[in-house]
């Protein structure tokens, strides 16, 4: 994870394909942010997100898989 700001004014926000209409926990992606993938709370989309590097997050996704 970085500790650096990303202007994410701009940003282009996609939610999980596991997230549904009840409201459960789910999470919003930015993409095409050269350098950085924002990650934040579908449900409080005006709180801080979490900065991951392009290569932390590919290494999380595909351990996920």
């Amino acid at each position: 994870m970085q500790s650096r700001r990303a202007d994410l004014t701009s940003a282009s926000w996609r939610k999980s394909s596991y997230s549904n209409s009840d409201g459960g926990n789910c999470v919003e992606v930015a993409d095409c942010l050269p350098g950085v993938v924002p990650v934040r709370d579908s449900k409080q989309p005006e709180s801080s997100a979490v900065i991951f590097g392009t290569s932390a997050w590919s290494a999380f996704i595909s351990d996920v898989r």
